[in-house]
Protein backbone atom coordinates (compact mmCIF):
# COMPACT_ATOMS: atom_id res chain seq x y z
CA UNK A 1 0.00 0.00 0.00
CA UNK A 2 1.69 3.10 -1.32
CA UNK A 3 0.65 6.65 0.44
CA UNK A 4 1.94 9.75 -1.34
CA UNK A 5 1.53 12.55 1.36
CA UNK A 6 1.61 15.99 0.03
CA UNK A 7 2.77 19.17 1.83
CA UNK A 8 1.09 22.04 -0.03
CA UNK A 9 2.33 25.81 0.60
CA UNK A 10 1.69 28.61 -1.17
CA UNK A 11 4.71 28.49 -3.52
CA UNK A 12 5.64 25.00 -2.62
CA UNK A 13 4.88 21.46 -3.22
CA UNK A 14 7.09 18.42 -1.00
CA UNK A 15 6.21 15.19 -0.79
CA UNK A 16 7.31 12.21 0.59
CA UNK A 17 6.14 8.06 -0.56
CA UNK A 18 5.65 5.61 2.52
CA UNK A 19 4.98 1.99 1.68
CA UNK A 20 2.37 0.59 4.43
CA UNK A 21 2.23 -2.62 3.17
CA UNK A 22 2.36 -5.32 6.05
CA UNK A 23 3.23 -1.89 8.48
CA UNK A 24 6.35 -1.68 7.36
CA UNK A 25 5.83 2.15 7.04
CA UNK A 26 8.75 2.49 5.28
CA UNK A 27 10.02 5.66 3.86
CA UNK A 28 10.48 5.07 0.01
CA UNK A 29 11.34 9.12 -1.61
CA UNK A 30 11.00 12.38 -0.49
CA UNK A 31 11.21 15.69 -2.71
CA UNK A 32 10.16 18.68 -2.72
CA UNK A 33 9.54 22.38 -5.53
CA UNK A 34 10.60 25.67 -4.39
CA UNK A 35 9.09 28.92 -6.12
CA UNK A 36 6.38 26.72 -7.83
CA UNK A 37 3.92 28.84 -9.97
CA UNK A 38 2.67 25.71 -12.30
CA UNK A 39 0.91 23.68 -10.02
CA UNK A 40 -0.43 21.16 -12.54
CA UNK A 41 3.23 21.08 -13.82
CA UNK A 42 5.07 20.78 -10.61
CA UNK A 43 2.35 17.30 -9.73
CA UNK A 44 3.32 16.07 -12.83
CA UNK A 45 7.16 16.45 -12.49
CA UNK A 46 6.74 14.50 -8.57
CA UNK A 47 5.08 11.56 -10.29
CA UNK A 48 7.84 11.26 -12.93
CA UNK A 49 10.28 11.66 -10.07
CA UNK A 50 8.43 8.89 -8.46
CA UNK A 51 8.46 6.67 -11.48
CA UNK A 52 11.60 7.32 -12.15
CA UNK A 53 13.31 6.07 -9.34
CA UNK A 54 10.58 2.89 -10.12
CA UNK A 55 8.48 3.24 -7.09
CA UNK A 56 5.37 3.38 -8.94
CA UNK A 57 4.44 3.12 -12.89
CA UNK A 58 1.61 5.71 -12.70
CA UNK A 59 -0.02 6.77 -10.33
CA UNK A 60 -2.65 3.82 -9.98
CA UNK A 61 0.09 2.62 -7.74
CA UNK A 62 -1.05 4.67 -5.42
CA UNK A 63 -3.27 3.80 -2.79
CA UNK A 64 -4.34 7.44 -1.69
CA UNK A 65 -2.80 10.58 -1.83
CA UNK A 66 -2.88 12.47 2.01
CA UNK A 67 -2.76 16.03 3.01
CA UNK A 68 -2.17 17.46 6.50
CA UNK A 69 -5.27 19.43 5.88
CA UNK A 70 -5.37 22.63 8.58
CA UNK A 71 -9.32 23.50 9.47
CA UNK A 72 -12.64 23.69 7.64
CA UNK A 73 -16.35 24.42 8.78
CA UNK A 74 -17.43 21.99 10.72
CA UNK A 75 -14.99 19.43 9.89
CA UNK A 76 -12.19 17.14 11.59
CA UNK A 77 -10.61 13.99 12.11
CA UNK A 78 -9.21 11.98 9.33
CA UNK A 79 -11.81 12.05 6.24
CA UNK A 80 -12.04 11.33 2.54
CA UNK A 81 -11.40 15.09 0.84
CA UNK A 82 -14.52 15.64 -1.08
CA UNK A 83 -15.52 18.79 -3.16
CA UNK A 84 -18.07 19.03 0.22
CA UNK A 85 -15.14 19.07 2.45
CA UNK A 86 -12.97 21.18 0.37
CA UNK A 87 -15.82 24.08 0.22
CA UNK A 88 -15.86 23.83 4.87
CA UNK A 89 -12.28 24.42 4.20
CA UNK A 90 -13.26 27.56 1.97
CA UNK A 91 -15.75 28.74 4.74
CA UNK A 92 -12.37 28.66 7.36
CA UNK A 93 -9.72 30.12 4.83
CA UNK A 94 -9.66 33.91 6.57
CA UNK A 95 -8.98 31.98 9.54
CA UNK A 96 -5.51 30.10 7.90
CA UNK A 97 -4.84 32.95 4.87
CA UNK A 98 -1.55 31.03 4.49
CA UNK A 99 -2.55 27.46 4.28
CA UNK A 100 -6.25 27.01 3.63
CA UNK A 101 -5.73 28.09 0.04
CA UNK A 102 -2.72 26.55 -1.07
CA UNK A 103 -4.46 23.47 0.28
CA UNK A 104 -7.43 24.06 -1.50
CA UNK A 105 -6.02 24.78 -4.85
CA UNK A 106 -3.57 21.49 -4.58
CA UNK A 107 -6.31 19.16 -3.34
CA UNK A 108 -8.46 20.34 -6.78
CA UNK A 109 -5.13 20.11 -9.02
CA UNK A 110 -4.78 16.63 -7.92
CA UNK A 111 -8.10 15.38 -8.39
CA UNK A 112 -8.11 16.31 -11.70
CA UNK A 113 -5.07 14.96 -11.99
CA UNK A 114 -5.87 11.30 -11.05
CA UNK A 115 -9.51 11.37 -10.13
CA UNK A 116 -9.40 7.25 -9.52
CA UNK A 117 -6.97 8.44 -6.40
CA UNK A 118 -8.68 8.32 -3.10
CA UNK A 119 -7.96 12.09 -1.50
CA UNK A 120 -7.80 12.04 2.34
CA UNK A 121 -7.06 15.11 4.34
CA UNK A 122 -6.16 14.93 8.39
CA UNK A 123 -6.79 17.83 9.70
CA UNK A 124 -4.25 19.88 12.09
CA UNK A 125 -7.54 20.21 14.37
CA UNK A 126 -7.96 16.51 14.84
CA UNK A 127 -5.74 15.94 18.09
CA UNK A 128 -7.85 18.34 19.89
CA UNK A 129 -11.22 16.38 19.83
CA UNK A 130 -11.22 15.04 22.99
CA UNK A 131 -10.27 18.52 25.00
CA UNK A 132 -11.77 19.47 28.27
CA UNK A 133 -14.69 21.70 27.04
CA UNK A 134 -13.28 24.53 29.56
CA UNK A 135 -10.26 24.23 27.03
CA UNK A 136 -12.10 24.89 23.67
CA UNK A 137 -14.14 27.74 24.83
CA UNK A 138 -13.41 31.90 24.94
CA UNK A 139 -15.69 33.90 27.03
CA UNK A 140 -18.18 35.16 24.22
CA UNK A 141 -22.21 34.69 23.99
CA UNK A 142 -23.20 31.06 22.98
CA UNK A 143 -24.28 32.81 19.73
CA UNK A 144 -20.48 33.66 18.52
CA UNK A 145 -19.25 29.92 19.76
CA UNK A 146 -21.97 28.38 17.91
CA UNK A 147 -20.84 29.87 14.81
CA UNK A 148 -17.25 28.42 15.15
CA UNK A 149 -15.66 30.94 17.88
CA UNK A 150 -13.45 28.50 19.98
CA UNK A 151 -10.14 27.29 20.28
CA UNK A 152 -9.24 24.82 17.99
CA UNK A 153 -5.98 23.65 18.39
CA UNK A 154 -3.11 23.02 15.33
CA UNK A 155 0.20 21.41 14.91
CA UNK A 156 -2.32 18.02 15.68
CA UNK A 157 -0.15 15.72 13.42
CA UNK A 158 3.18 16.74 15.50
CA UNK A 159 1.88 16.58 18.62
CA UNK A 160 0.33 13.41 18.33
CA UNK A 161 4.12 12.02 17.56
CA UNK A 162 5.69 13.47 19.72
CA UNK A 163 2.96 11.71 22.60
CA UNK A 164 3.61 8.55 20.56
CA UNK A 165 7.46 8.85 20.28
CA UNK A 166 7.58 10.11 24.26
CA UNK A 167 5.45 6.98 25.95
CA UNK A 168 7.51 4.84 23.79
CA UNK A 169 10.82 6.56 25.14
CA UNK A 170 9.77 6.38 28.58
CA UNK A 171 8.90 2.77 28.46
CA UNK A 172 5.02 3.23 28.41
CA UNK A 173 3.76 1.43 25.52
CA UNK A 174 0.42 1.24 26.91
CA UNK A 175 0.10 4.57 26.58
CA UNK A 176 2.18 4.84 23.18
CA UNK A 177 -0.35 2.14 22.16
CA UNK A 178 -3.12 4.62 23.24
CA UNK A 179 -1.86 7.66 21.28
CA UNK A 180 -1.61 5.90 17.58
CA UNK A 181 -5.26 4.27 18.24
CA UNK A 182 -6.23 7.80 19.49
CA UNK A 183 -8.57 8.22 16.25
CA UNK A 184 -10.17 5.28 16.17
CA UNK A 185 -11.31 4.75 19.89
CA UNK A 186 -11.21 8.47 21.05
CA UNK A 187 -8.72 7.31 23.70
CA UNK A 188 -10.83 5.23 25.31
CA UNK A 189 -7.81 2.58 25.24
CA UNK A 190 -7.11 1.97 29.07
CA UNK A 191 -3.61 2.52 30.17
CA UNK A 192 -1.88 1.61 33.40
CA UNK A 193 -1.39 4.31 36.72
CA UNK A 194 0.71 6.82 37.16
CA UNK A 195 -0.47 9.18 34.43
CA UNK A 196 2.42 9.91 31.71
CA UNK A 197 2.39 13.79 31.78
CA UNK A 198 4.07 15.72 28.65
CA UNK A 199 4.41 18.70 27.39
CA UNK A 200 5.23 18.80 23.25
CA UNK A 201 7.02 22.07 22.45
CA UNK A 202 6.70 22.86 18.38
CA UNK A 203 8.71 25.64 17.93
CA UNK A 204 9.58 26.46 14.47
CA UNK A 205 8.49 29.61 11.69
CA UNK A 206 4.79 28.73 13.13
CA UNK A 207 5.07 27.81 17.02
CA UNK A 208 2.20 25.71 19.72
CA UNK A 209 2.60 24.20 22.83
CA UNK A 210 0.41 21.12 24.38
CA UNK A 211 -0.40 19.59 27.52
CA UNK A 212 -0.56 15.55 26.80
CA UNK A 213 -1.84 13.10 29.41
CA UNK A 214 -1.82 9.59 28.58
CA UNK A 215 -1.10 10.07 24.92
CA UNK A 216 -4.16 12.26 24.30
CA UNK A 217 -4.04 16.05 24.50
CA UNK A 218 -5.53 18.89 27.44
CA UNK A 219 -5.12 21.87 25.05
CA UNK A 220 -3.04 23.83 22.75
CA UNK A 221 -1.35 27.71 22.73
CA UNK A 222 -3.08 27.87 19.12
CA UNK A 223 -6.69 28.83 19.14
CA UNK A 224 -9.52 30.07 16.85
CA UNK A 225 -6.35 30.39 14.44
CA UNK A 226 -3.11 29.70 13.88
CA UNK A 227 -1.98 33.61 13.91
CA UNK A 228 -2.63 32.86 17.71
CA UNK A 229 -0.55 31.67 20.93
CA UNK A 230 2.96 32.08 20.78
CA UNK A 231 4.61 34.92 18.60
CA UNK A 232 5.41 33.28 15.23
CA UNK A 233 8.30 34.06 12.32
CA UNK A 234 5.90 36.98 11.29
CA UNK A 235 2.08 36.26 12.88
CA UNK A 236 1.66 38.28 16.11
CA UNK A 237 0.70 35.19 18.07
CA UNK A 238 -1.80 36.33 20.99
CA UNK A 239 -3.63 40.07 21.01
CA UNK A 240 -5.82 41.57 22.72
CA UNK A 241 -9.05 41.35 20.44
CA UNK A 242 -9.76 45.14 21.30
CA UNK A 243 -6.60 45.79 19.61
CA UNK A 244 -7.30 45.89 16.44
CA UNK A 245 -10.39 48.09 16.46
CA UNK A 246 -8.01 50.76 18.21
CA UNK A 247 -5.10 50.40 15.73
CA UNK A 248 -8.11 50.85 13.06
CA UNK A 249 -9.13 53.86 14.56
CA UNK A 250 -5.11 55.22 15.94
CA UNK A 251 -3.36 54.36 12.80
CA UNK A 252 -6.17 55.04 10.44
CA UNK A 253 -5.68 51.18 9.23
CA UNK A 254 -7.75 49.10 6.74
CA UNK A 255 -9.36 45.97 8.24
CA UNK A 256 -7.75 44.40 5.49
CA UNK A 257 -4.46 46.48 6.48
CA UNK A 258 -4.58 45.42 10.00
CA UNK A 259 -5.11 41.71 8.93
CA UNK A 260 -1.91 41.79 6.28
CA UNK A 261 0.42 43.19 9.47
CA UNK A 262 -0.66 41.02 11.98
CA UNK A 263 -0.05 38.30 9.06
CA UNK A 264 2.83 38.97 7.70
CA UNK A 265 4.50 42.08 9.40
CA UNK A 266 4.55 40.52 13.05
CA UNK A 267 5.78 37.88 15.16
CA UNK A 268 9.61 37.72 15.36
CA UNK A 269 9.85 39.66 12.38
CA UNK A 270 7.66 42.62 13.70
CA UNK A 271 9.36 42.86 17.41
CA UNK A 272 12.82 42.41 15.66
CA UNK A 273 12.41 44.38 12.51
CA UNK A 274 15.52 42.18 10.96
CA UNK A 275 13.56 39.26 9.68
CA UNK A 276 11.60 36.21 10.35
CA UNK A 277 14.31 33.91 10.47
CA UNK A 278 15.43 32.95 13.71
CA UNK A 279 18.78 33.05 12.82
CA UNK A 280 19.10 35.85 11.10
CA UNK A 281 17.54 37.04 14.61
CA UNK A 282 20.10 35.35 16.95
CA UNK A 283 22.83 36.67 14.75
CA UNK A 284 21.62 40.28 15.36
CA UNK A 285 21.09 39.90 18.66
CA UNK A 286 24.16 38.46 19.93
CA UNK A 287 25.72 41.63 17.50
CA UNK A 288 24.07 43.73 19.87
CA UNK A 289 20.68 44.31 18.20
CA UNK A 290 18.56 45.69 21.06
CA UNK A 291 15.29 44.88 19.26
CA UNK A 292 16.13 41.32 17.73
CA UNK A 293 17.26 40.32 22.03
CA UNK A 294 13.82 41.45 22.80
CA UNK A 295 12.27 39.02 20.24
CA UNK A 296 13.71 36.42 21.75
CA UNK A 297 13.10 37.40 25.27
CA UNK A 298 9.36 37.08 24.01
CA UNK A 299 9.62 34.08 22.33
CA UNK A 300 11.64 32.57 25.29
CA UNK A 301 8.78 34.53 27.87
CA UNK A 302 5.59 33.31 26.20
CA UNK A 303 7.34 29.29 26.16
CA UNK A 304 7.36 29.61 29.50
CA UNK A 305 4.36 31.29 30.19
CA UNK A 306 2.51 28.05 28.13
CA UNK A 307 4.63 25.70 30.12
CA UNK A 308 3.24 26.74 33.22
CA UNK A 309 0.38 26.62 32.80
CA UNK A 310 0.35 23.13 31.51
CA UNK A 311 2.27 22.13 34.31
CA UNK A 312 -0.35 22.93 36.57
CA UNK A 313 -3.16 21.40 34.22
CA UNK A 314 -1.40 18.15 34.42
CA UNK A 315 -0.32 18.31 38.09
CA UNK A 316 3.49 17.90 37.72
CA UNK A 317 5.49 16.59 34.40
CA UNK A 318 7.50 13.48 33.42
CA UNK A 319 8.84 14.85 30.08
CA UNK A 320 9.48 18.37 28.04
CA UNK A 321 9.65 17.35 24.37
CA UNK A 322 11.02 19.97 21.97
CA UNK A 323 10.26 19.57 18.10
CA UNK A 324 10.67 21.26 14.92
CA UNK A 325 13.21 23.14 13.48
CA UNK A 326 13.89 26.16 16.34
CA UNK A 327 13.16 23.29 18.96
CA UNK A 328 15.28 20.50 17.25
CA UNK A 329 18.22 22.79 16.52
CA UNK A 330 18.23 25.89 19.11
CA UNK A 331 19.97 24.02 21.84
CA UNK A 332 20.53 27.83 23.24
CA UNK A 333 16.99 28.66 23.06
CA UNK A 334 15.91 25.45 24.23
CA UNK A 335 18.29 25.77 27.48
CA UNK A 336 16.58 29.26 28.07
CA UNK A 337 13.27 27.92 28.22
CA UNK A 338 13.93 25.53 30.40
CA UNK A 339 15.85 27.19 32.69
CA UNK A 340 14.93 27.03 36.68
CA UNK A 341 12.36 24.13 36.40
CA UNK A 342 14.79 22.55 38.89
CA UNK A 343 12.27 22.63 41.73
CA UNK A 344 10.06 20.49 39.21
CA UNK A 345 12.23 18.34 38.56
CA UNK A 346 14.03 19.41 35.26
CA UNK A 347 17.59 19.67 35.48
CA UNK A 348 19.11 19.83 31.44
CA UNK A 349 22.37 18.60 30.92
CA UNK A 350 24.08 21.40 29.02
CA UNK A 351 26.53 19.11 27.49
CA UNK A 352 23.70 16.87 25.80
CA UNK A 353 22.10 19.81 25.22
CA UNK A 354 24.56 21.32 23.25
CA UNK A 355 25.38 18.47 21.16
CA UNK A 356 22.22 16.95 19.80
CA UNK A 357 20.99 19.33 17.21
CA UNK A 358 18.74 17.83 14.57
CA UNK A 359 18.46 14.37 15.70
CA UNK A 360 16.47 12.40 18.57
CA UNK A 361 18.23 12.63 21.69
CA UNK A 362 17.59 13.18 25.34
CA UNK A 363 18.94 16.66 26.79
CA UNK A 364 17.82 16.45 30.47
CA UNK A 365 21.14 15.53 33.15
CA UNK A 366 21.53 11.90 34.46
CA UNK A 367 19.15 10.99 37.30
CA UNK A 368 16.70 14.14 36.88
CA UNK A 369 13.59 12.80 37.83
CA UNK A 370 11.70 14.83 34.39
CA UNK A 371 12.66 13.92 31.07
CA UNK A 372 13.60 16.08 28.38
CA UNK A 373 13.98 15.06 24.93
CA UNK A 374 14.17 15.90 21.28
CA UNK A 375 12.46 14.06 19.05
CA UNK A 376 12.56 15.40 15.31
CA UNK A 377 8.93 16.18 14.03
CA UNK A 378 7.57 13.68 11.25
CA UNK A 379 4.21 14.78 10.65
CA UNK A 380 4.05 13.08 7.17
CA UNK A 381 4.54 9.65 8.63
CA UNK A 382 1.44 10.15 10.84
CA UNK A 383 -0.60 11.58 7.80
CA UNK A 384 0.48 8.69 6.37
CA UNK A 385 -0.74 5.87 9.20
CA UNK A 386 -3.91 7.87 9.71
CA UNK A 387 -4.78 7.31 5.72
CA UNK A 388 -3.74 3.67 5.88
CA UNK A 389 -6.21 3.26 8.95
CA UNK A 390 -8.80 5.54 6.82
CA UNK A 391 -8.60 3.22 3.98
CA UNK A 392 -8.46 0.05 5.88
CA UNK A 393 -11.56 0.93 7.59
CA UNK A 394 -13.39 0.67 4.40
CA UNK A 395 -14.51 4.47 4.14
CA UNK A 396 -13.69 5.75 0.52
CA UNK A 397 -14.63 8.92 -1.13
CA UNK A 398 -17.75 9.26 -2.24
Amino acid sequence: MKILVANLGSTSLKWRLFDAAGGSERLLHKGGFERVTDYPRAIDDCLAQLREAGHIRSEADLAAVGFKTVIARGVSGCVALDEAVVRAMEDYSALAPAHNPAYITGVRLFAARMPSVPLVGLFETAFYQWIPEAAQRYAVPESWHAAGIRRWGFHGASHKFVAERSAELLGREDVAERARRLYVDGGASPVRDPALRVISLHLGGSSSITGIRNGVAIGNSLGMSPQSGLPHNNRVGDLDSFAVPYAVRALGLSIDEVERQLCKESGLKGVSGVSNDIRDIDAAAISGNAAAARALDLFVHEARRWIGAYLVELGGLDALVFTAGIGENRAELRSRIAAGLEGFGLKLDAARNDTVRGAEGEISAAGSPVKAWVIPANEELVVAREVQRFLQSGRRPG
